[in-house]
Order: structure tokens, then C-alpha cells, then sequence
């Protein structure tokens, strides 16, 4: 290219934000090759210059002011890695309105102002790539916008939070409690000290959103997403999966049926023999269902300071093979739909039931009935503790409609003979 670079700006320089400076810098050479081109970074937006030099970035190239990335015509990439949704919004339409491609992390602002954001892309004829908003170092996004990209996507099943997969791994292999598995996970830097996002499943169906918009072609926001998450799992819950030969896994689950989706995240009891029920501890996988491809699934590490550096310049090298070729959003949003999202009442899937009663004659028929009247089929009963005068009692069902269930499970709720229902976890992958 005649001794010419691609210029590129870094905002924030965090975790991500130094491993993006580290990456680029220590595999320049191999980059220069695949690129074309050389990529430097001439600036780099961050408040806290101690921290941005410890992860190598000279003084020189650092600034505060978002106007020096911004209004410099040299810079052809903004590679935002700042988060949150209100300065990185304003900042990444700024970049697009000046012509820039932007690289993105930042899964809850897309989750949230996707539709703007690729709406301002396309208006403006740049790049908005964000590879490392799902899965850190896993490659889905490409794969999903292009490798399968001649399929119709039937399902998506993801393990796609490192925090609340290791917790449910340890609570599967060490019998812990939720308490103190969340306590570790916070001691070892897996969990944040308001795990909230995580451990709700806030974090996963963000994710969800971004896959979903792809992989059904239609918008799915946030707000779009049902969800459940893992504090209510229990070791007990955990034993009774072991013996029905289940793993429990906080899933991302979209599914398209009849041309509309469902998008929901929720603890999931699914098959030990199913490919997800081996991944443990902080590892993520996606695992994905094609008319034409059959099963596929992506795995790895979904976070860090490198894998997600790893994504976040890939996608980097692909913005500056296409500023170079003039191809500049050759791929373009692909929510050309309007489909219907249904009602999590509107789903379907099997359900294991866990509830305490009184230890007597006539109980199990009498909850058998209240099942049958609300359309749930029973595939199977476990009685097998004893407390006092109570019984534990953990049901099973066929595939049923959410909402029969939870009509189901409000009249049983109110009976007398009903101590307490202890918990209601679904069943999928079979």
C-alpha cells in the first residue's frame, strides 16, 4: 500500500481496551499480511492515562477529549470499548456521522439501540461490526451473518454467561450451596460484587437479543427476552437432575416455529448426553440448529481481557480490508423482518416440578388432577424424602403450553395438602 496505514482510535482503555492495544501491537506483522495494510492506533480516549500506560499505551497517542478522534479525518476505525449505553451511544453515532467504521464489545447498548445504531450504519455507509459483544473470543456473529447465512435457523441454545456456568458447575460437582458458590466465583474474579446482571440472566439475554436479531432476521431487543435466573437453583434441584440423567445449565434458548420466535433465558435441565452438558466451569458455547447445516456448535472462553481482544481485531482487520476495497457495509443489517415474538405463556416445553405436600392418602391424585384439568400431561413422579409429616415430591411433565402450567401450578399453590412449591425448572434437548 505505499508505506500508507489505516488509522484506528481506541475508546476506553479497560481490560478490553488495553488487550485490543496488546493484540495489535505484539502481532502487527501478521496483521499487516491479512490486513493488506498496517493498522495503528493514533489515539486512544481515556481519563485514567496511569492506567492506559501500564497496558503499554505512550503518553503521546492519549487524550480526554472525544473531539481529537472524532474531527480527525485520518481516523478511518473507532473501536469502542467503554460500555454502558449513554456515552458510547453518542459517541459511536458521532463516529458513524463522520464517516468512521466502528468496531464494538458493548452487547448492551446493541441490545438496547440496535435498530439506531445499524439504521445510522447504513445511512452513512460504514462499518458497524461487534464480533466481541457475544461469546469474548468465540467466533458466532460472523459465522451466523455469513458461514450459515444460506440456512434457516430453527434454534439457538447458549451457555453464554462464564459466571453463573461455573457457579452451576461446581454446585453439580461439589454439592455447594448457591450462597457460597457465588461467594467463590466473587473471591476468584468470576462474578462482580453486584452479580445481579449475571447471575438474573440479564447478561445472557442481552446476548440472546444479538443472536436472535440474526439468526430470524427480525428485531429483538432486550425488553424482547423472558427471563429467569439461578438463584432459586438448589442442591436439591441439582441431585434430582443427576438421577434423571439431566444437567442444569442457565440456557439462551431462541427457537423460530411458524414463523414466529421465542426468545427466553432461564435454568434448563437438559440430557447428559446433550453437547452442551459438558461445557463447565467459565467456558461458553453456542449451539446452533440449521436446516441445511443440521447441528453446529462454537465454544471457548466468552470473556477475558484477550479473548475478547481477539474478536474485538478481527473485526478491526475486516473494517480495514474493506475501507481499502471501498465495501464498506457489504453486510448490512439483516432484521429485514417483522416477526412476532410469542408470549413466554405461548411456549412450549417439558417441566420438572418440585414441591413439598402432606404426607397422606389421596395427595398425589388429588395435585394428578389438578394437572389433568389444566391440560398437563405427567411423564413421570419421584417420591423420595420424608420431613416430618411432609413429602418431597418432584414431578415431571411431557411437553405442555407455559401458560397451562402456571394456571396449573396457581390452583395447586392454594391447596391445603400444598406445603410449598420449591421450585419449577424447564426441560429442553431431547
Amino acid at each position: 500500500m505505499g508505506g500508507k496505514c489505516i488509522q484506528a482510535a481506541l475508546l476506553g482503555c479497560g481490560t478490553v481496551g488495553g488487550g485490543v492495544w496488546k493484540v495489535l501491537n505484539n502481532n502487527q506483522d501478521i496483521i499487516r499480511k491479512r490486513a493488506g495494510i498496517d493498522i495503528k492506533i493514533k489515539k486512544v480516549l481515556e481519563i485514567d492515562f496511569e492506567k492506559a500506560q501500564k497496558a503499554g499505551v505512550p503518553k503521546a497517542v492519549l487524550t480526554k477529549n472525544p473531539d481529537d478522534i472524532i474531527n480527525d479525518k485520518d481516523i478511518d476505525i473507532v473501536i469502542e470499548v467503554i460500555g454502558g449505553t449513554t456515552l458510547s451511544r453518542e459517541l459511536i453515532l458521532r463516529a458513524m456521522q463522520a464517516g468512521k467504521s466502528v468496531v464494538t464489545a458493548n452487547k448492551d447498548l446493541l441490545a438496547q439501540d440496535g435498530e439506531e445504531l445499524f439504521g445510522a450504519a447504513g445511512k452513512n455507509k460504514v462499518d458497524l461490526l461487534f464480533e466481541a459483544s457475544v461469546g469474548g473470543g468465540i467466533p458466532i456473529i460472523h459465522p451466523l451473518k455469513e458461514g450459515l447465512s444460506g440456512n434457516q435457523i430453527k434454534a439457538i441454545y447458549g451457555i453464554v454467561n462464564g459466571t453463573t456456568n461455573y457457579m452451576l458447575t461446581k454446585m453439580s460437582q461439589d454439592g455447594s450451596n448457591y450462597a457460597d458458590v457465588l461467594t467463590e466465583a466473587q473471591e476468584k474474579g468470576y462474578a462482580e460484587a453486584d452479580p445481579t446482571s449475571d447471575v438474573e440472566g440479564y447478561d445472557s439475554a442481552r446476548k440472546l437479543a444479538i443472536l436472535s436479531s440474526i439468526a430470524f432476521n427480525t428485531r429483538v431487543s432486550f425488553k424482547d427476552v423472558y427471563c429467569e435466573g439461578i438463584s432459586k437453583i438448589t442442591a436439591r434441584d441439582i441431585m434430582y437432575a443427576k438421577e434423571l440423567n439431566y444437567v442444569v445449565k442457565l440456557l439462551a434458548i431462541g427457537k423460530e416455529t411458524d414463523g414466529e420466535i421465542e426468545v427466553r433465558v432461564h435454568p434448563t435441565f437438559i440430557p447428559q448426553s446433550h453437547p452442551l452438558a459438558s461445557v463447565n466451569d467459565v467456558f461458553n458455547a453456542i449451539f446452533i440448529q440449521g436446516d441445511a447445516v443440521g447441528d453446529v456448535m462454537f465454544y471457548g472462553r466468552g470473556a477475558g481481557e484477550l479473548p475478547t481482544a481477539s474478536a474485538v481485531v478481527g473485526d478491526v482487520i475486516d473494517a480495514a480490508r474493506n475501507k481499502i476495497m471501498n465495501v464498506r457495509g457489504r453486510i448490512a443489517c439483516t432484521c429485514y423482518d417483522n416477526k412476532i415474538i410469542r408470549d413466554i405463556g405461548d411456549t412450549k416445553a417439558k417441566f420438572y416440578v418440585r414441591m413439598k405436600v402432606l404426607d397422606r392418602t389421596g395427595v398425589l391424585a388429588a395435585i394428578a388432577s389438578v394437572f389433568g384439568n389444566q391440560e398437563v400431561s405427567l411423564d413421570s413422579v419421584i417420591q423420595k424424602r420424608n420431613i416430618g409429616s411432609l413429602a418431597e415430591i418432584v414431578w415431571v411433565t411431557h411437553d405442555v403450553l407455559e401458560k397451562n402450567i402456571q394456571d396449573a401450578l396457581k390452583i395447586i399453590g392454594g391447596l391445603s395438602i400444598v406445603e410449598e412449591i420449591c421450585n419449577v425448572i424447564r426441560v429442553e434437548g431431547e
